[in-house]
């Protein structure tokens, strides 16, 4: 009796480990946090600042 399905092939340990510690998309995810961590610091930034600014920008409005 033959059967004609394929063997699954072993995979040695080190080559495993290779292509887990594979870094192709790392620098992607590194610039998507560095964007999330900008955008949070403008978002805290308007917060803490947005009175002060609106003040500071409506005497500039009223003196012209």
């Amino acid at each position: 009796m033959n059967t004609s399905y394929a063997r699954p092939q072993s995979v040695p340990v080190a080559q495993m480990l290779r292509t887990m510690r594979d870094d192709r998309g790392q620098g992607l995810a590194e610039y998507a946090l560095i964007l999330g961590f900008i955008a949070v610091l403008c978002i805290a930034a308007v917060a803490f600042f947005g009175a002060q600014m609106k003040g500071y920008l409506f005497q500039i409005g009223s003196s012209i």
